[in-house]
């Protein structure tokens, strides 16, 4: 099955040897890479973990609740 096409925007730049990068649309998703090919792949590892910790809690007694937030 494959996953879902999601576009994102990916900011970069060099440090030294390295290239490092963010998510500008997700913050906290950062990676770095020796290529920037090496970039995008490690930047696309560390998107799905994210992912992954944001699933719903498995907690047998959990609940949810939408609230209203303001920026």
């Amino acid at each position: 099955m494959p996953g879902h096409l999601t576009k994102l925007t990916l900011e970069y730049w060099r440090d030294g040897d390295w290239y490092v990068g963010q998510l500008r649309e997700v913050p906290g998703v950062l990676s770095q890479g020796s290529t920037l090919r090496k970039l995008e792949e490690n930047i696309q590892d560390a998107y799905h973990l994210m992912l992954k910790d944001r699933r719903p809690s498995s907690h047998p007694r959990a609940k949810t609740k939408v609230i209203a937030l303001t920026a």
